[in-house]
């Protein structure tokens, strides 16, 4: 659902931020904010939830010993929260809405049990008593349920929604575009309503982003939703058609939202209303391609874990909202919710900031993955939960396509079969604006039994020679890649020789940032683009992962320490990997890219071979080592490495200063990059994401500010090796929340304010105590302290 921004005075909604206690023993409570991860701030340990197992997905032959697979943090086990509740005077209705509660949540309102839920991703509703005084929470997580980091808790917002017996339901505006031309759009929009609304209206105005009238439109209560097989009983329907004059239209370039406001009425009198964002677009495939408003364009996406490293599964804002700026400045395009059902919010930050979205459902059907994963509850909760998921959801400009599962392991290829066309069915029924994608890593048995032919689009992770066989067998010619890359590195780590690896594991626990490791599974980014570019039927990517995640630490999986993953183009501090700047030279449009590693600081290295790679949007470049050409090279579209990347395998080490210049497609100089020997750590540099924070979001949550600390030689360059211990202070309006340095044998907790840096840099994160001026200070042992004031609006 595209996010309520407030209700008329005849009903509300309250996000329930403040006044939680939460306890693990339902005996010795503490007071916490919600969204809460109880095990974020808990020591790292290997036997946390250690798994003996064997992972099919990745080649494994028999079971083994895996530490670390769900982010060794305290996660199992049970907890609850229990808060009081002021429902106001005179309310005839009232509910929770919970965006997430990770797992299998009970709900009490005093005392008595008022719903529950099997999915700790899934969004659901309660009703609840109108003199409910109290409500309770009961968490449950079992230990190998999952296989990554799902965090715990109430770690997604809940609110409270109150009004009269009659009013519109959660969820209940479904907002689509059905026609566009540059002269008119047609915004076609449904209204569920709850209670007896016989006699009711209901009334929509949508405002263009100037504020003006666009359009506006009134209907009587009716009855079934468009598109659905009946209205249930208690949800009668109204619909309305809105032409849009000369609409602005949503995309990744230009997420342009217009405000619709609906108001429902018996006779004069107001009896609910609300206002939602709405973006005027149309998205689909045809054999062509995907087309966004009648534009082809491919997809440049990542796959999208939920945790936010060093703040766990607890969502917030600010930190989801940076995560997608960073990825946008990449030129990337679009996110796969990996593997699960994404939070209302991040949705409305999609829709905000342009990212479209794989809205994806569920890791595992019948079969487990782990013994007590949601396959346990799968029968039996599947319909409610895909339905949540549609209904929730299905306004969101951002997203363009449902995914029903990722790599379904079944033995029965045919069963198979019958829940992908049950889902598609359902995903059409209630949505049929969409396609329906499965991303499998079996296109042969599922090709052969027709599950794949029964959805819309096939997407497959990796399996890059099967590609040319999902073509011919895709319902309309096209193959998405679901899930690609999986390639490891380590930011500012490099491991020679620099050639290909396949599962290297290296003494140090870090894989190589010559961005040439990878999967047994899987393959190297530039195997993928070679696939895109060399068959137009191959329409685009969602690279494993955008940013590296707690749990699932490939290729060290029996390795200790290690508790996070390598996958990353951003670490778990949302620090750039080098790999970054490979995927901005293939997919940012809007300004060029020049980028050389490794860094050019190697003590003991002097007179042996050190491989310089140029990762640039240019098509020629030359380097230099201390003032020597080592020659131009152009991109090679004969060999796998040098189709994609310039590479100068031959340069001897040498301390003082490497240099690019990069030149155009007419042969003339455009740009330079240089990288310098760094000589002692001589200060600390500091930056922040921003300086302004607002004291909460709109779900009530606190903004944050990422501050970045990197250790420079007296000239500033980075010191690409220190890993001094940084302390943090705050003053004022701020206070510490969380640090991280993107090192994933790193066992230091996040939430302490001391932290060794990782080659040289780490993120600190600041959250508001107040309105005010407050500042954050770093300091180190013999290097002065640096101090960044910030201020809390």
């Amino acid at each position: 659902m595209v996010a309520a921004l407030g209700l008329s005075a005849q009903g509300l909604e309250v996000p329930l931020y403040d006044g939680w206690l939460f306890s693990r023993d339902h005996v010795t409570w503490e007071a916490v904010s919600v969204p809460h991860d109880w095990a974020i701030g808990g020591a790292f340990n290997e036997t946390n939830d250690l798994q003996i197992t064997r992972i099919m997905q990745d080649g494994e032959t028999c079971e083994q010993r895996h530490t670390g697979r769900t982010g060794a943090l305290p996660w199992p086990g049970r907890g609850w929260y229990r808060r009081e509740l002021r429902i106001p005077e005179g309310t005839q209705y009232a509910e929770l809405v919970f965006d997430g509660a990770m797992s299998e949540p009970v709900v009490y309102a005093d005392g008595v049990e008022v719903g529950r839920w099997m999915n700790g991703y899934n969004s659901f509703i309660v009703k609840i008593p109108v003199a409910t005084k109290s409500v309770e929470v009961a968490l449950n997580n079992p230990p190998a349920s999952s296989r990554w980091y799902p965090g715990s808790g109430l770690f997604r917002p809940v609110r409270l929604v109150t009004g009269g017996a009659t009013g519109l339901a959660t969820w209940g505006n479904w907002i689509r575009t059905t026609s566009l031309t540059a002269d008119a759009a047609i915004v076609e929009v449904t209204t569920r309503l709850r209670g007896d609304a016989n006699g009711c209206a209901v009334e929509w105005t949508l405002y263009a982003p100037d504020g003006t009238i666009a359009a506006a439109v009134r209907a009587p209560v009716s009855g079934a939703e468009p598109g659905r097989d009946g209205a249930r009983p208690s949800h009668n329907c109204a619909s309305g058609s809105l032409k849009v004059p000369s609409p602005q239209t949503w995309s990744p370039e230009t997420p342009v939202l217009y405000r619709l406001e609906t108001v429902l009425k018996k006779g004069t009198a107001i009896l609910d209303g609300r206002k939602d964002r709405v973006g005027i677009r149309t998205a689909g495939f045809t054999r062509e391609g995907f087309f966004l408003n009648g534009v082809k364009r491919p997809f440049r996406g990542v796959c999208l874990h939920h945790d936010l490293g060093p703040l766990g599964a607890a969502f917030n804002r600010s930190a989801f909202r940076r995560q997608v700026k960073l990825l946008k400045e990449l030129g990337a395009d679009s996110i796969r919710t990996s593997h699960n059902m994404p939070a209302p919010d991040q949705m409305d930050i999609c829709d905000e900031e342009g990212m479209m979205v794989m809205a994806e459902s569920f890791d595992m059907w019948m079969s487990p993955e782990t013994p007590n994963d949601y396959s346990r509850h799968f029968k039996a909760w599947w319909r409610r939960d895909l339905e949540n998921l549609l209904l929730c959801h299905r306004s969101h400009p951002c997203i363009v396509m449902w995914s029903i599962g990722n790599e379904i392991h079944e033995n029965d290829a045919m069963a198979v079969r019958d829940v992908a066309a049950q889902m598609t069915e359902m995903c059409h029924r209630i949505d049929p604006t969409r396609p329906v994608v499965f991303v499998t890593d079996r296109p042969d048995a599922y090709t052969a039994s027709g599950a794949i032919q029964v959805t819309d689009v096939p997407a497959l992770t990796y399996r890059l020679p099967r590609y040319g066989f999902m073509h011919e067998h895709s319902p309309i010619g096209l193959v998405l890649g679901g899930e690609t890359a999986s390639t490891f590195s380590s930011r500012g780590c490099y491991h020679f020789p620099d050639k290909v690896f396949v599962n290297a594991e290296h003494a140090d626990g870090q894989s190589s940032s010559y961005d040439l490791e990878h999967g047994s599974w899987s393959n190297l980014p530039d195997d993928d683009w070679a696939m895109q570019d060399d068959h137009p039927w191959a329409i685009g990517e969602f690279v494993w992962t955008g940013f590296d995640y707690l749990g699932e630490p490939t290729p060290y999986k029996t390795y200790w320490p290690s508790r996070s993953s390598y996958f990353g183009i951003y670490d778990l501090a949302g620090l750039p990997k080098d790999r970054a700047w490979l995927y901005r030279s293939r997919w940012n449009k809007d300004s060029p890219t020049l980028h050389v590693l490794p860094h050019w600081t190697w003590p003991g290295r002097e007179g042996r071979v050190t491989p310089v790679y140029v990762y640039t949007s240019y098509p020629e470049a030359e380097l230099f080592v201390n003032g020597i050409s080592q020659g131009r090279r152009r991109r090679d579209p004969s060999s796998r490495l040098d189709r994609y990347r310039l590479r100068w395998r031959d340069v001897v080490y040498s301390p003082g200063v490497l240099k690019v210049v990069a030149y155009d497609a007419a042969g003339r100089p455009a740009a330079e990059k240089v990288v310098c020997t760094a000589g002692k750590p001589h200060h600390l540099e500091i930056a922040a994401d921003r300086t302004q924070l607002a004291a909460r979001s709109p779900d009530g949550t606190p903004d944050l500010a990422f501050v970045t600390v990197r250790i420079v030689d007296e000239r500033g360059n980075l010191c690409p090796d220190a890993d001094l211990r940084l302390n943090f202070s705050t003053e004022g309006a701020v206070r510490f929340k969380a640090a991280c340095n993107g090192d994933a044998t790193s066992l230091e907790p996040f939430v302490k304010p001391t932290m060794k840096a990782f080659h040289g840099q780490l993120v600190a994160v600041v959250e508001p105590q107040g309105l005010g001026t407050g500042a954050l200070t770093v300091a180190t042992e013999g290097l002065p302290p640096v101090r960044i004031s910030l201020c809390v609006k």
